[in-house]
């Protein structure tokens, strides 16, 4: 998942059986009525998991009870947590977090201060990047019960991607002093990355594995996100190999599978990193991974199949965010990924309606606000790119790409400087990014000396 997806619900909880939507047609009204959802096959490996049968026949006992008994608010609460978990392990939100949402609306309709309720909803709607509408039903289960740790890392979940950063901060603190635990950990070691303290959230995030169980998949979520963090600081080796031991925990771990393919492209070796990135994407649905496979083919010179790869890639986007805008069902917010692959895919008007559309939801993500700024350097409004690169440089984030991004834009703003010690800084490790923008960042960096 990627981290667009990240700390939403490191949750181990039951299992589930769900079903769909009957739409009908009432003199030119739709209503939905909701009925018994299906629990979905599972891909590749993901079947053979060692939870999957104990899921299917848990599923069995919820959806046979709720057909009993409908008013059954712990049953309905229970799909929802089971629906939320199979989200997470199928990467299939655009079912998953409808079906549970509808469970959870049912609760939430006959009881409103249902904290559980409360809290799965935020769940969802933070899923579908929702952040604000998710940021205040969090805060509303948080006003019920303030001594939950789990609600606080959905507000700082929430506060992270709107890019309030104190205020995520002095939330973290207090989930961490109610429970350090792998969900605290976790938050604090991606805290700390956005504020460039590297070792730190190296630190967190190995205090994050330690304190869950070997080949949960929370644990081995936990070890990939590691694995990511020595990439951006050029120990690739060290990332090799947390995500082969991953996948020892944890066989076929899909991102575990991502972590391995992108050191196999970045060794060159471009027919493992398809394979890889296939055998993924067989098993979970992920934007990245089809990204990332777009970018081997790049490096393949299969500019056709690039091109495929992301078209397929941008349709699904649009597909799953469409809807009724005025519901809060209406489907994922994908603007911020739609730019990025516009980017990729040069097609930059199209990347600035999206990274536009992201940052007035958004405005003060750095991540947000570095796409922004990107688009704006690819059309040439440097003007608007370093207001926007200056944002995104506002916690001292020290990711490699950011520098690049960054230095590149004071470069061309004649702000030699400033652009020689962001590209040094970003080109120190050697670290593994697109290789156009490193060699952008390179040639960029000689002219300036």
């Amino acid at each position: 998942m990627s981290k667009k997806r990240l700390y939403l619900a490191l949750i181990i909880l039951f299992v589930v059986l769900a079903g769909f939507i009957v739409v009908k047609y009432n003199k030119g009204k739709i209503t939905e009525q909701l009925t018994f959802y299906t629990l979905l096959d599972r891909k590749g490996d993901l079947a053979r998991a060692p939870e999957w049968a104990s899921v299917r026949s848990h599923a069995e006992h919820l959806i046979k009870t709720v057909r009993i008994n409908p008013d059954d608010r712990k049953a309905s609460i229970a799909l929802a947590a089971l629906f939320i978990q199979e989200a997470r392990a199928t990467g299939n939100y655009a079912y998953y977090d409808k079906a549970a949402l509808k469970y959870v609306e049912y609760v939430l309709k006959n009881e409103p201060n249902n904290f559980q309720a409360l809290m799965f909803k935020a769940i969802i709607l933070a899923s579908q990047h929702h952040f604000r509408e998710g940021l205040k039903v969090a805060e509303q289960a948080r006003n019920i019960n303030p001594y939950n740790a789990f609600v606080y890392g959905i507000i700082v979940d929430s506060h992270v991607e709107l890019g309030n950063y104190k205020a995520a901060i002095d939330n973290a603190d207090k989930m961490v002093s109610i429970r350090p635990d792998i969900r605290s950990y976790s938050r604090i070691a991606y805290l700390r990355e956005i504020f460039g303290d590297f070792r730190g959230a190296m630190e967190a995030m190995q205090m994050a594995i330690d304190s869950g169980i070997p080949g949960d998949e929370g644990t081995e979520w936990c070890r990939v996100q590691l694995g990511r963090l020595y990439e951006k600081t050029g120990a690739l080796d060290t990332a090799n190999l947390l995500y082969q031991a991953a996948l020892q925990y944890r066989p076929s771990y899909p991102y575990a599978l991502g972590g391995l393919a992108r050191i196999a492209l970045a060794s060159k070796n471009y027919r493992q990193a398809e394979k890889l990135y296939l055998e993924a994407n067989a098993m979970i649905s992920d934007y990245g991974f089809r990204e990332e496979l777009a970018e081997v083919y790049d490096q393949m010179n299969l500019s056709q199949k690039a091109t495929n790869t992301r078209k397929a890639l941008i349709e699904e986007m649009l597909k799953e965010s469409s809807g009724n805008t005025n519901s809060s069902t209406h489907g994922h917010y994908s603007d911020g990924e739609l730019a990025k692959v516009y980017i990729k895919a040069k097609d930059y008007n199209n990347a600035l309606e999206h990274a536009l559309l992201e940052y007035n939801r958004r405005p003060g993500n750095i991540e947000v606000n570095e796409t922004l700024a990107w688009v704006y350097f690819k059309k040439g409004d440097i003007s608007k790119a370093n207001r926007h690169i200056t944002t995104a440089l506002k916690t001292g984030n020290k990711n490699p790409v950011l520098l690049c991004h960054a230095g590149l834009i004071a470069a061309k703003a004649g702000a030699n400087n400033k652009a020689k010690a962001l590209l040094e800084q970003g080109l120190a490790n050697n670290t593994f990014m697109d290789p156009e923008l490193k060699k952008e960042s390179i040639d960029a960096l000689a002219a300036l000396h």
